[in-house]
């Protein structure tokens, strides 16, 4: 703890609880006897060094204290029967008998009881009872320390005492009185003197005189008119508020303001009219406005429209009200007019609808953030085929006529008479693989065309396992509510239809014509994204994936696979979303058999075709979103894309082109560093 400060070592005695009167008698003498030391803070300044006690007390009656007090100060004291407490007092330092008797008097108020002096006699009362019992009247000097009671009366001189009263009221304690006089202007005010001095204090600064003379101020740039509107607003919001009252006029003759009210508000509106007596900086009624992001062309087409549909809304009522109060029709004397070659505006307004359109550009010419759409594609296709098949041909005793007697279809190969057919012929140039088709193929047989019985059987077996996994990711970055379109696409001719022309000649000849449309086969992805609050991002998406299919039977034409997905979905900023797909999982069986012969057990194996194929599609469309707010975001973005193909190209081959010695693979420069952002702040949009 902090050693306390002590005054130079004294005697000192403390009135305990309990004590006798000889106790106090013994504590006045050493009083009388103690070396003078200064006053304490609770005596007045002018009061003269002189003998001084140190009275501490701990649960004390409050009657031994008064009756310590008496003796000290030689006052004479009368108690009220209702004076009752228990008083802990405590003192450092020294004080005066004087210092003493202020102290007694903060307790006696702390505890709710009164010193009322009545002659030579002091009263000790209850606070409720002050009012009855008379106290020091218009004393000549009104501490602001002591706690006695004193009647003091107040004279007002520029402001009405009544009004005073419901603003100084809370300031008075229940006991104390506070009443004005309307006659006199005067207030009437009786508590302890430290209040009364504070009350008194309030009052002076209050009564200040509020006559000032008026004021002109002539303006050179402005409309008198419209300032004091202005001001007027101003004002009239200091007054709601308790502040005071300044009258302002215009005088449009000399385009002059007058002022009139308290002189410190008077200095405040002059400045404040002053501030806005100053011309345009713009320099008139025209202002050229570049455009940092928006386009000029399209945003003049929307604030034209804005003002004719403010200028048909208002009516001719409204117009003749708006030119009455100064501040014009929107839309009747607005130009505005796009410079296309500089991005800039051209408006001319009035002042207060220019000062409107300046607005509406400043929250539309910002800059609006990007998204990033991925599109990730994939798809998985599996496909199982078996077949197995026998074949069988015999020919009757030179008759040189082949009869199948098992003609079965082997898929992707030929059957066995036509095999057997190109043997008798010599033409066996045309027995080739694609005859046989694919798989193993085994075969028994004897053929003379000259004598005997001729045969043969042709035993084929194919298993066929296929899986293409396909993924792509086609990307592409679209300003907010801005539709963009990606595709990675092939031409393809598609027949849309024939006819043909008989020309007349001595031969006749025909002339076939057909029309042909080129259709797009690939990825097509269009998306429009709506940034809402936070990071989430409205997609409106149109994604098909086509492919050119199998050549239709019977035709020369070819089919296309199409698969397309058209939805809105509402996704986090870099989070991924499943727009949707296709699970297919198709198994099919056959078996090409002969009558009767293919049902013998064991036996019928060779007189018939089995085929059996499995498929299974899975395809799954998914779409990231990633929001780009600023120039940083969108740099790293590009950096990082930029980075993956180079490195992907100075790894093919090692950078090397194979058998071309001393030549190198193309890549990519490398990529710069980015550049700084530009000086002040920059704001964006949603």
């Amino acid at each position: 703890m902090p050693k306390r400060l002590q005054a130079p070592p004294r005697p000192r005695r403390a009135l305990l609880p309990g004590a006798a009167l000889s106790v106090a008698l013994a504590a006045f003498s050493v009083w009388a006897i103690a070396a003078a030391t200064p006053a304490t803070a609770l005596e007045p300044a002018t009061e003269a060094a002189g003998p001084t006690i140190t009275p501490n007390y701990k649960d004390a009656d409050l009657s031994q204290i008064i009756q310590a007090v008496s003796e000290v100060t030689g006052k004479n004291f009368i108690v009220d029967p209702r004076v009752n407490a228990k008083v802990t007092m405590l003192s450092a330092t020294p004080m005066s008998p004087a210092a003493f008797y202020q102290a007694f008097l903060s307790v006696l108020q702390v505890y709710g009881y009164v010193a009322v002096p009545a002659g030579n006699v002091i009263k000790i009362i209850p606070n409720i009872d002050e009012r009855e019992f008379p106290s020091e009247d218009l004393p000549k000097h009104v501490s602001t320390s002591s706690d006695e009671l004193v009647t003091q009366i107040i004279t007002v001189k520029n402001i009405s005492a009544a009004q005073l009263v419901p603003l100084l009221r809370p300031l008075i304690p229940q006991y104390g009185h506070l009443a004005a006089y309307p006659g006199g202007n005067m207030l009437i005010i009786s508590d302890r003197a430290s209040n009364v001095a504070r009350i008194m204090r309030i009052v002076h600064r209050m009564d200040v005189d509020s006559n000032q003379p008026f004021e002109v101020i002539p303006l050179h740039h402005a409309s008198a008119d419209s300032v004091v509107r202005t001001v007027n607003q101003l004002s009239q919001g200091a007054v709601a508020q308790g502040g005071a009252v300044v009258h302002v006029v215009a005088d449009e003759r000399t385009n002059s303001v007058l002022l009139s009210g308290d002189e410190t508000m008077r200095l405040r509106m002059k400045a404040l009219i002053l501030s806005l007596d100053t011309p345009l900086k713009s320099g008139g009624d025209t202002r050229v406005r570049f455009l940092h992001y928006a386009d000029a062309k399209k945003l003049a087409a929307k604030l034209k429209g804005q003002a004719t549909a403010s200028e048909k809304a208002a009516g001719p009522g409204a117009v003749a009200g708006a030119a009455a109060a100064g501040g014009g029709n929107f839309g009747r004397d607005v130009t505005i007019w796009a410079d296309e070659p500089t991005n800039a505006l051209v408006i001319t307004a009035p002042p207060k609808t220019m000062r409107s359109l300046m607005k509406v550009i400043d929250e539309l010419d910002i800059r609006r953030a990007q998204v990033q759409v991925r599109a990730i594609i994939v798809e998985i296709d599996i496909t199982k085929n078996s077949n197995l098949g026998v074949q069988w041909i015999l020919d009757g005793v030179n008759s040189g006529t082949l009869a199948g007697v098992s003609n079965l279809p082997i898929t992707g190969g030929a059957s066995i008479v036509d095999l057997a057919a190109a043997a008798a012929t010599g033409a066996y140039s045309s027995i080739s693989g694609t005859a046989l088709g694919t798989g193993g193929s085994f075969a028994i047989g004897r053929y003379n065309k000259y004598s005997g019985t001729n045969f043969a059987a042709l035993l084929q077996a194919l298993r066929t396992n296929g899986a293409s996994n396909i993924i792509s990711t086609p990307s592409v970055i679209t300003m907010n509510n801005q539709q963009a379109e990606v595709k990675v696409t092939q031409q393809i001719p598609i027949v849309t239809g024939s006819y043909s022309t008989s020309t007349q000649s001595v031969n006749g000849t025909t002339s076939p014509f057909q029309t042909i449309q080129q259709e797009e086969v690939g990825t097509i992805l269009k998306v429009t994204p709506h940034i809402n609050e936070g990071n989430s991002v409205e997609l409106k998406i149109s994604q098909e994936d086509s492919s050119p299919g199998a050549v239709l039977p019977g035709t020369t034409e070819i089919s296309t696979n199409k698969r397309a997905i058209k939805t809105t979905v509402l996704v986090q900023s870099g989070g991924i979303v499943v727009l949707g797909g296709l699970i297919s999982d198709t198994v099919n069986e056959s078996e090409d058999r002969i009558p009767l012969l293919g049902r013998i057990p064991l036996i019928g194996d060779l007189f018939r075709t089995r085929g059996g194929s499995h498929e299974k599609k899975e395809l799954m469309v998914f779409i990231q979103p990633t929001i780009l707010r600023n120039q940083g975001e969108l740099e790293a973005t590009t950096r990082t894309q930029y980075r993956h193909i180079r490195h992907q190209q100075m790894m093919l081959h090692g950078g090397k082109v194979t058998l071309l010695r001393g030549e190198r693979q193309p890549v990519i420069p490398q990529m710069a560093a980015p550049n700084p952002p530009p000086p002040g702040p920059t704001r964006h949009g949603p």
